[in-house]
């Protein structure tokens, strides 16, 4: 594997995914560390497994969630410790987050309220333009385990939002 090239195909959208979950600010971050993983594993990849795209998602996706448990802990110790006891949660900061990135506030609550798991599938699919492969290869789950998670997670984003959308009829 030409790693230059595997780079230079991929950063720009790896970037703008990463940036699409966490924010412009943190993206860089995760972005260099994405590819300092997969510079260091390029050994071990495995093109009958996964292309090197869906491989970098699933770095990425991975580093994504690291990050955001330890924002959480860090989080937690500054509401424990610091003077600032009603800090947001973490779920606020994904909410914050996503809305920054141009999502209505209503949908940005409906995302940041899925289970992980869900929200990644959800943001390969949506945000990256990843295929049921792609994610499967990516995660490192079944097909079908893809399958679900995403029908779960429409499911409870339909619900959030159709009684949202109920409730400002009703307002309206």
């Amino acid at each position: 594997m030409d790693f230059e090239e595997v780079f230079d195909a991929h950063f720009s959208e790896i970037h703008k995914y990463v940036a699409h979950r966490l924010g412009p600010d943190a993206a860089e971050d995760v972005v260099s560390d994405t590819f300092l993983v997969a510079f260091r594993k390029r050994a071990k990849f495995d093109p009958a497994r996964a292309t090197a795209r869906a491989w970098l998602y699933g770095i990425a996706t991975n580093l994504i969630g690291k990050h955001r448990r330890q924002e959480a802990r860090a989080l937690a110790a500054l509401g424990r410790y610091g003077p600032e006891g009603d800090a947001p949660g973490h779920e606020d900061r994904v909410a914050a987050r996503v809305s920054a990135q141009s999502l209505r506030p209503e949908l940005a609550r409906a995302l940041a309220a899925l289970d992980r798991r869900d929200r990644d599938v959800v943001g390969l699919v949506a945000l990256a333009g990843l295929s049921h492969e792609e994610v499967a290869a990516a995660l490192g789950i079944p097909y079908g385990t893809v399958g679900s998670r995403l029908s779960r997670a429409r499911r409870k984003l339909r619900g959030a939002l159709g009684a949202l959308v109920l409730e400002e009829a009703d307002h309206g």
